[in-house]
């Protein structure tokens, strides 16, 4: 098992990764990150992805799917948004900013389970 910081520094491995945060949906505390900067503030970020998730649970809820979220990616021009739920810890969620031209999405999602599969909350 890795702790939060180590977790943390093994995204940020992922080529392309520009940042990653771990956020508290019930509060919107980002409890820890990675990276980001200028570009990206990581903390608004996380703050602003909570919404995101709560959104997406109550759909889920309204139309009654008994399914849990994976990830949810948002795509921008120049950026892929990677939001993982932790399945071992509910309530929290891995967020990872990718860089499209560097980043490769399907590995950046096979390594970022691999990471909460080793995360320790």
């Amino acid at each position: 098992m890795a702790n939060i910081q180590n977790s943390l520094r093994k995204v940020m491995q992922i080529e392309g990764a520009i940042g990653t945060a771990l956020v508290d949906v019930n509060d919107g505390l980002t409890l820890a990150t990675a990276g980001g900067g200028e570009g990206l503030n990581l903390e608004v970020a996380g703050a602003g992805n909570v919404d995101v998730v709560r959104a997406k649970m109550r759909v889920m809820e309204q139309l009654g799917l008994g399914d849990s979220i994976e990830d949810i990616l948002i795509t921008l021009d120049s950026q892929y948004h990677l939001i993982r739920p932790l399945e071992s810890t509910p309530g929290l969620f891995l967020y990872v900013a990718l860089d499209r031209e560097r980043g490769n999405l399907g590995m950046a999602r096979f390594r970022v389970k691999g990471v909460e599969e080793e995360l320790e909350v």
